[in-house]
């Protein structure tokens, strides 16, 4: 199943760090996502993007998970040639993986 079927995004950034949160739509979706929307798969998924460490924070009270991926940005806003340099479509990228079924 396609994580943006079960869940949205929202995307921040700060210098070289992208903040990708991740929410499900309804409660009981929020265990599929702690189990399989790992730190090892986001990593792999934006493996040509970021370059340095992932880390996931769980809020199982909100439903949602929040990725910290560093050295995301391509050195920042300021610094960055990228036509998405504040990293905005990284949330929507997030939402692409696939994650098994029930």
């Amino acid at each position: 199943m396609q994580l943006r079927k079960m869940a949205h995004s929202r995307a921040g950034d700060k210098g070289d760090i992208s903040n990708l949160s991740l929410i499900a739509y309804d409660s009981k979706d929020y265990p599929l996502l702690e189990k399989y929307v790992t730190v090892e798969l986001v990593k792999a998924h934006f493996a040509d993007i970021v370059f340095g460490d992932v880390v996931r924070y769980t809020l199982p009270e909100l439903g949602a998970m929040n990725f910290v991926l560093q050295k995301a940005l391509g050195g920042g806003v300021t610094r960055s040639l990228a036509l998405d340099a504040h990293g905005k479509c990284l949330s929507s990228a997030l939402l692409n993986l696939h994650i098994p079924d029930a």
